[in-house]
């Protein structure tokens, strides 16, 4: 292995063993179908696939999972990525007529990637990744986290890690899944405030109010200072070489002193990043305008780097979960957000691994059970339960909707049965469905149910 954790590619042989005994296909498809039977959610659902010799399969659609794992074990694909719920089913774009087919659906979906933070990490580079440099994306994740929850009222969110050198997130609240791509641009720009991508490190203008930051901003920054002095001062000592200082004293907006400070640290070259950054401070922090300058170089080290691309489209294909990077070996597995700090992406299962697992399990007299459920015998057992958990609360949540749905129509049903006046209620309350609280009508209601 490499030191950027890179091996010898899995072969076809060892991906269709993966695909049919360790996949979880039915996982998948409760996640994306958020129901046992399927739905448009799935039906209608683009999967597209990638074989061997970099062929590219689009618009790939099925009516069940017993499908997808079919066509997933015939085509043994590197990997395969997963789109969005279109108005009719991706397997018959070519019959329909032009802009009749549209993407109508889909899960909000952000990339974080390592390589946007190669400017300012000291300890690897490129597509090499470490526990010390997964600081960044830990911050990262807990600050859009918290952003997304708090500010949007998001809940139904699953974090993947991507198999080599990021992380990925998708929402499957169904207010997020509704979104338009001008809505998901919008909601994008709210959020970045450093740039990731192709101008990756780009510090956005922020708008302050009296010099004070815009409330989420300032929630996000209150958390990064512990995470700015601990990652980037502690960890990384990303201020310790002169390349590194020269980039820190770029920020100040004072050059006199800019000037001073650099000639202090050129007369003294072990002072450290923390000692550095007390320089700063201790110069800074009386005068309004340095201070502000502070804080912007805590976010510009430490906030969220994203790929504002990939999460403004709807039409936007995602690697699904549990996928095999081709690179690295590892399984694109779902994290635990309560561990996400003491992730180790090197100790993510690899494909060799779980087969290696799989091989040295004694065979018992179950040996002709279902293949389906070989996973439950290795180190991807923690990990599917951690999707199958968040699958769970999805179809819980629309068991709970179906009922609400059910008991407003039984309700209209009663209330539409009563005398004139019953029915005078309705017409003037039908228009805003929330107002069936109102006292009259659920007193009517309940007479009738006493009837």
């Amino acid at each position: 292995m490499s030191s950027s954790g890179e091996q010898e590619k899995p072969s076809q042989e060892v991906m269709l063993t993966f695909y049919r005994r360790l996949y979880p296909f039915k996982s998948i498809f409760h996640w994306l179908n958020h129901e046992h039977a399927p739905t448009r959610l799935f039906t209608q659902r683009e999967f597209a696939f990638t074989l061997q010799g970099d062929v590219y399969l689009r618009y790939n659609s099925f009516s069940n999972v017993d499908e997808l794992k079919n066509q997933v074990c015939h085509l043994n694909p590197t990997r395969f990525e997963i789109g969005p719920v279109y108005s009719a089913r991706p397997k018959d774009k070519k019959t329909m007529r032009p802009g009749a087919f549209q993407p109508i659906l889909r899960e909000l979906v952000f990339d974080i990637d390592m390589t946007d933070y190669d400017s300012i990490r000291t300890c690897c580079s490129g597509a090499d990744i470490c526990r010390k440099c997964w600081g960044f994306i830990a911050a990262a994740v807990r600050v859009l986290d918290s952003g997304l929850r708090n500010e949007f009222g998001y809940q139904k969110l699953l974090w993947v890690y991507s198999g080599r050198r990021g992380i990925h997130l998708w929402i499957s609240d169904k207010e997020a899944m509704e979104l338009t791509d001008q809505q998901r641009k919008a909601l994008v720009g709210w959020l970045t405030v450093i740039q990731g991508g192709k101008e990756s490190g780009r510090i956005l203008n922020i708008s302050r109010n009296n010099g004070k930051l815009p409330p989420p901003i300032q929630d996000a920054l209150d958390f990064l200072r512990l995470g700015f002095v601990d990652l980037i001062l502690r960890t990384q000592e990303c201020f310790k070489s002169e390349e590194g200082y020269e980039e820190l004293l770029k920020a100040i907006p004072d050059s006199n002193l800019a000037k001073t400070l650099r000639s202090k640290w050129e007369s003294k070259p072990g002072r450290s990043s923390e000692d550095k950054w007390s320089d700063c401070f201790k110069d800074m922090s009386a005068h309004k305008t340095l201070r502000t300058a502070l804080e912007d170089i805590i976010l510009q080290y430490t906030y969220p780097r994203l790929d504002a691309e990939v999460s403004k489209h709807r039409n936007h294909l995602l690697k699904a979960p549990f996928c095999v990077h081709p690179a690295t070996g590892r399984v694109c597995v779902p994290l635990d957000l309560e561990m996400i700090e003491n992730f180790d992406p090197k100790a993510v299962p690899t494909v060799f691994q779980l087969l290696a697992e799989l091989d040295a399990i004694q065979k018992t007299e179950d040996q002709d059970m279902e293949l389906h459920s070989d996973w439950e015998k290795t180190s991807l057992k923690p990990y599917i339960n951690i999707m199958d958990k968040h699958a769970s609360d999805l179809m819980q949540e629309v068991r709970k909707e179906k009922l609400r749905t059910g008991e407003l129509a039984f309700c209209l049903e009663n209330i539409f049965s009563l005398n004139p006046l019953g029915r005078h209620i309705l017409v003037i309350y039908l228009p805003d469905l929330n107002l069936f609280m109102d006292p009259v009508i659920d007193l009517a209601s309940r007479c009738v149910f006493l009837l």
